[in-house]
């Protein structure tokens, strides 16, 4: 399957000087950021570096108390709930509806993006959740199979920028494989993907380009 997100091109990220406070301490501390659209960007990183408040600014999830910028073209102050229709995130917490089953999750996550049934279909089979899984709910599968249907909902939603904050982690050896390909199929349909890892070795071989995120700034780059 290959995954047809809304229409992004040129600049998909442009942030300068961003801050974010989280309760008295600056998660991030003056980041800078341009993604171009169709980059796999890695965000790499110690833990407590920012990583995860970068991804949810860029999400509009996130309110800069200096700095600011773009995300598909809205701006990062006055314009975050604008963002938050074309971007997917996938988290430590996956988004998901416990008591609804795979099926019922991707159908209303897809109607949001006026997605088809064979649309919602090809999406589970893309994440394999579907079959007999389509009819389980959510909060009986397990880490792994969650994170499955998180990403299977970034596919049906044509989400333009794709957020992933650790998305191999709960995978087997398999899912993680067959990750890599959606994420590469994703940005070869115009998607664009920014994620963080601490599996540097497959994620530097998946990456265009890796951002260094080192006490709420970025640093080095390469690509």
């Amino acid at each position: 399957m290959h995954p047809s997100p809304h229409d992004a091109t040129g600049t998909v990220i442009d942030l300068h000087d961003l801050v974010v406070v989280l309760g008295r301490y600056p998660a991030l501390a003056g980041a800078d950021l341009r993604v171009d659209a169709g980059e796999i960007v890695l965000l790499a990183g110690p833990n407590g570096a920012g990583k995860t408040t970068l991804l949810r600014a860029c999400a509009g999830l996130a309110r800069p108390v200096r700095g600011g910028g773009t995300v598909l073209g809205f701006d990062l102050n006055r314009e975050r709930d604008a963002i938050r229709s074309g971007v997917g995130l996938v988290g430590h917490r996956n988004g998901l509806y416990a008591d609804l089953t795979v099926e019922e999750n991707l159908q209303f996550w897809g109607a949001t993006a006026g997605a088809s049934r064979s649309d919602v279909a090809a999406a589970a089979t893309a994440m394999a959740v579907d079959g007999r899984l389509l009819t389980v709910p959510v909060g009986r599968l397990s880490a792994g199979q969650r994170r499955r249907v998180a990403l299977a909902v970034l596919v049906v939603r044509r989400a333009a920028l794709w957020l992933l904050d650790e998305p191999h982690a709960g995978l087997d050896a398999t899912g993680r494989d067959e990750l890599d390909q959606l994420l590469r199929r994703a940005a070869q349909a115009g998607a664009t993907v920014v994620f963080s890892s601490h599996e540097l070795d497959r994620a530097q071989l998946l990456a265009t380009r890796t951002v260094s995120v080192v006490a709420g700034r970025t640093e080095a780059t390469n690509g």
